[in-house]
């Protein structure tokens, strides 16, 4: 199937399947003209790699643990980096949170105001409030 085929398909845009070629996440074959045939098989393949990216690992990590998902052997190191992933999501997810109860706390405020209870700063009336 051509690339506008392939793109259609998946739902991405030719663009961002021509930049899974040059990053090595995804191979296509090439026409006599110079155009891009990929195999059925592509679609499952950029659907992974979509879900990959969500998961918020790096193109140069997904193109490491392609060939170990292919080969359905994930390696120590390569579960090591999986692993620094997880935690470094687990942190940010920890830092998302407490923005979260922030800006709750401020819409209270807004929609509520009290004077004599205002804080000094809302990480203190996050905190007290907890």
């Amino acid at each position: 199937m051509r690339i506008g085929e392939l793109a259609e398909q998946v739902n991405v845009s030719t663009r961002a399947l021509r930049y899974y070629e040059e990053q090595g996440l995804l191979q296509s074959e090439r026409t006599a003209s110079g155009q891009r045939v990929y195999p059925q098989s592509a679609v499952d393949r950029v659907r992974l790699i979509q879900e990959l990216y969500t998961a918020g690992l790096s193109s140069r990590l997904i193109v490491t643990l392609l060939p170990a998902i292919d080969a359905r052997r994930i390696g120590p190191d390569l579960l090591d980096r999986l692993t620094t992933e997880r935690a470094n999501l687990d942190a940010k997810l920890a830092e998302l949170q407490a923005a979260g109860r922030r800006l709750d706390l401020l819409i209270e405020l807004a929609t509520h105001p009290d004077a004599a209870s205002c804080p000094s700063s809302l990480e203190q009336a996050v905190t007290t409030s907890v």
